[in-house]
């Protein structure tokens, strides 16, 4: 009997901590919402441990000093024991699902998460809002955890607009900054429309199979062996458009280099660790209704190819330290997307664990950086930090020569094995190949180029005074700068092993040439090469080429400084027509001439009964009476026109009769006036 894990405990934390600090925070001690807060994540990080020991230590076999049934066989499902919702076709339950997928999930989520809490206590520890920022962090990792856990994709559309709503709080937390306020809103509308379709892709779901639990589908469609693409292939594309607004793809990346308006441990946490990898886990775990649609897996290889280029082509050139990593999170994310695209879904979970270590340690160091220049975030008012910031400097390059992919760090072998899984996928796949390795060459060159502006060199602010960060801050960048050590030493094949059974064994990292391998890994490591070599002859030795390059190529240093103008082209082309569509169809037409044309005309008609009504109420006797003989004649009138046929061919309607009947009326009427 296995033993039960309790895994609705994992969330239950890091809501208790979102109630108590977000209640009583204000009024409790700062210490005290400091331990609230990061003790949540703690608290479900020991117990994701716990679930790692039991399923992946003690798996399949007893132990030595274990009693009997210690094991935990994957997948391990609980359904909390009150229904949710079952009307009709659609039965759902809170029901929360752990496999080798969801389990590498959690362990990032609530590692990462864990270490960014304790950052967070040294870097926000002067903000007036510190109680109401530790509630929201914890209502983020609540959703988070929901999202990961949940064992059906209604359950996992609920945390998926969870994270989506605690993103829209912690980027616009100072809100009294209206570009914080604006990144804020524009985060939760762009991410609305690709929500649209995410939930049209559920709607989908449910009619054609009747369910929307993962396992059930999944059965559903073993059972057909023969079906590929037709409805699936609508299903797949409409969850993709979710997954490009949530994982910020082309085209609604838009969302993710605003957001950087939050604090720096957001960015950290939500914009590169966490939330942004959501859209490659759902796609990872639906993959089973990916791999019946190959146009479904072209399109998503081809989006995150051209992501991850089209990012890292804008990354050249932007100034604000923020907007580097913004752009270098969207282009890695392009990278599992392209993963993906070639089902090898175990080398994007790899490089979405490794991204987690060495982007939060960016994310962190550049905090580090932020926090010693009191809120600087410009590059071109940075350099010499190296001697001033010795940890931060250290954990800084470690981050950088990680993402820019040298041996033996851990991304190495998580790009590694995507560019070698795109390569043998034929023609196509060379294709995607030589733009994953052409985007390693772009990463390398920004990256090595925000590191020589901040670090190396004179400084350029001689009026700053730098000083390390604290221990709180300095101690989660040394905990990461070793998991980038290595975090990849596992390598992919045992990773892909491990995430086999969930993620389909057949469609995991195919094994190839070794020769071959060996010569795709020494091309990669050669174009990182090249690209620190071109950074350090731009930045170091001929530190005025920079100038002289945007100076003779003004036209295409300006599309790239200003990132295509895409914003500009969106707000000409979709936002002004809108709000012009709003203002004057809507506003005007629908609102002032339809809408308000009727209440006048409802208004008129109960403003002339109203008249007519108080002429009938006179006060007068003679004129009630006069109403109530006429009324009466009416009545006569009505009932003799509708018997006029019959009474016309009787014998008992006479003309005298209806001439004594009107002189009778004429001499009440006269009595009455008189």
């Amino acid at each position: 009997m296995n033993e039960p894990l309790h895994l609705w405990l994992i969330p239950l934390f890091p809501v208790a901590g979102f109630l108590l600090n977000g209640i009583l925070g204000p009024r409790l001690p700062k210490r005290l919402v400091t331990a609230i807060g990061v003790l949540a994540p703690l608290a479900s990080l020991a117990l994701v441990l716990n679930a790692w020991a039991l399923t992946t230590l003690f798996a399949a076999k007893t132990c030595a000093g274990c009693g009997p049934g210690t094991a935990v066989v994957l997948p391990y499902a609980e359904t909390l024991p009150y229904p949710w919702l079952a009307i009709g076709p659609l039965h759902a339950d809170f029901s929360l699902v752990l496999d080798q997928l969801s389990l590498v999930m959690l362990l990032v989520v609530t590692g990462v998460g864990f270490l960014i809490h304790i950052y967070s206590a040294g870097y926000m520890r002067d903000d007036p809002g510190y109680a109401r920022y530790f509630s929201f962090l914890n209502l983020f990792l609540f959703f988070m955890t929901v999202l990961v856990l949940a064992g059906n994709i209604l359950l996992m559309f609920v945390g998926w607009e969870g994270v989506g709503l605690a993103s829209y709080l912690l980027i616009g937390f100072w809100f009294q900054k209206p570009s914080a306020a604006n990144a804020g809103k524009k985060a939760f509308i762009v991410n609305r429309i690709g929500d649209l379709g995410f939930l049209i892709g559920i709607f989908l779901l449910l009619g054609t199979f009747a369910t929307l639990g993962f396992f059930q589908i999944h059965a559903r469609l073993a059972m057909s062996p023969g079906w590929h693409g037709g409805i699936l292939t609508v299903i797949c594309l409409c969850l993709l458009a979710g997954a490009t607004g949530k994982s910020a793809q082309l085209p609604l990346y838009i969302w993710l280099p605003d957001a950087m308006e939050g604090p720096t441990p957001v960015s950290a946490l939500i914009h590169a660790a966490t939330m942004v990898t959501a859209g490659v886990y759902m796609i990872a775990r639906l993959h089973f209704l990916f791999d019946r649609s190959d146009f479904a897996l072209g399109v998503v290889a081809i989006v995150g190819a051209a992501t991850a280029l089209f990012a890292a082509t804008i990354g050249l050139a932007q100034n604000d330290i923020k907007h580097v990593l913004a752009y270098s999170t969207i282009s890695q994310l392009g990278y599992m997307f392209l993963a993906c695209g070639v089902a090898a879904y175990s080398a994007a979970i790899f490089h979405l664990m490794t991204h987690a270590f060495f982007k939060a340690l960016l994310f962190l160091a550049a905090g580090s950086v932020i926090h010693a220049l009191d809120g600087e975030q410009d590059l071109r008012k940075m350099g010499g930090l190296r001697t001033k910031l010795p940890v931060t400097f250290w954990t800084m390059t470690i981050a950088v020569f990680t993402i820019a992919g040298f041996f033996p760090l851990a991304g190495f072998f998580s790009k590694d094995a995507i560019l070698y899984a795109a390569f043998l996928e034929g023609a196509g796949g060379r294709i995607l190949w030589f733009v994953g390795l052409l985007t390693a060459l772009l990463t390398a060159l920004y990256m090595f180029r925000l590191w020589y502006l901040a670090f190396l060199g004179q400084p350029r602010t001689p009026d700053a005074h730098p000083h390390e960060s604290p221990l709180s801050m300095r101690g989660p960048l040394v905990i990461l700068a070793l998991l980038c050590v290595c975090g990849g030493w596992i390598g992919i094949e045992h990773f892909s092993s491990y995430l086999g059974p969930a993620t389909a064994a057949n469609r995991a990292l195919p094994s190839g040439n070794a020769q071959l391998e060996r010569l795709l890994s020494a091309a990669a490591v050669g174009v990182a090469l090249l690209g620190w070599f071109i950074a350090d002859w731009f930045y170091r030795r001929k530190p005025d080429s920079p100038a002289r390059v945007a100076a003779a190529l003004p036209v295409s240093y300006n599309l790239i400084a200003n990132k295509f103008y895409v914003d500009e082209i969106y707000g000409a082309v979709i936002v002004k027509p809108l709000l012009m569509t709003s203002k004057y169809i809507l506003g005007w037409v629908v609102d002032t001439a339809i809408l308000g044309g009727i209440a006048w005309l409802l208004a008129g008609i109960a403003s002339l009964s109203g008249m007519i009504l108080a002429r009938w109420q006179s006060g007068n006797l003679r004129s009630y009476a006069a109403w109530l003989a006429a009324g009466a004649a009416v009545i006569l009138l009505f009932v003799l026109l509708a018997t006029w046929p019959h009474a016309w061919s009787s014998h008992f309607f006479r003309v005298e009769t209806v001439i004594k009947l009107r002189q009778v009326t004429v001499l009440h009427f006269g009595q009455v006036r008189h």
